[in-house]
């Protein structure tokens, strides 16, 4: 199963992106799942050690609904917008609150794959840094990160939604960026798993 997971607290642009990419999976023959911040609480890491001992986290939120959906995924697909240059702090509390998982299982993600979207308001609003902050997320955590490729999806699917729905839905570059990525995420766990 592949899991996506979208970082806005808001149903907009990075949404519809994820979303996308999901119904472009699902022609593929992947069962997917997705899972949005929006409307959910979910507290950030205190880096408190807590689940270094109990083998689960101290905070009892929403991350428990995504917890099983990450044990069962093939495949993780995190979107996440532009927040003063990098991903909102909602994705940065969810890969933070992975920790729990690697407390409990270090191999947890052991052979996963995994796949980056960013949004930006700007054209250059810093949609890289926050697709290296998750891929970075990746790597530490045993996933393994896929990108389009050079030449236009370096590092993953990149957006310019000129801060509006429409704006990312005509933005036929980010597209091809993600058609790129999700072909060779796609083939990627066709051919390892």
């Amino acid at each position: 199963m592949i899991v996506g997971i979208c970082g806005s607290p808001r149903k907009k642009a990075t949404e519809h992106v994820l979303i996308e990419a999901l119904t472009m999976l699902e022609a593929r023959g992947f069962e997917t799942e997705c899972f949005t911040v929006r409307g959910k609480a979910i507290g950030f890491c205190t880096h408190c050690d807590y689940c270094l001992t109990n083998k689960e986290c101290v905070r009892k939120d929403a991350m428990y609904t995504l917890y099983p959906l990450l044990k069962a995924a093939t495949g993780i697909v995190i979107a996440s917008p532009v927040y003063n240059g990098g991903v909102s702090a909602q994705t940065k509390a969810v890969m933070d609150r992975c920790r729990a998982l690697v407390a409990a299982d270090y191999h947890f993600f052991k052979d996963n794959v995994g796949m980056a979207l960013a949004v930006g308001g700007d054209r250059i609003g810093g949609q890289e840094l926050a697709l290296q902050q998750i891929v970075t997320f990746y790597i530490l955590n045993n996933i393994i990160p896929v990108s389009g490729g050079s030449f236009g999806a370096n590092l993953g699917a990149s957006f310019w939604s000129k801060d509006t729905l429409d704006g990312v839905k005509t933005d036929d570059e980010g597209f091809r960026s993600l058609r790129k990525t999700v072909k060779r995420f796609a083939e990627f766990i066709e051919h390892y798993s």
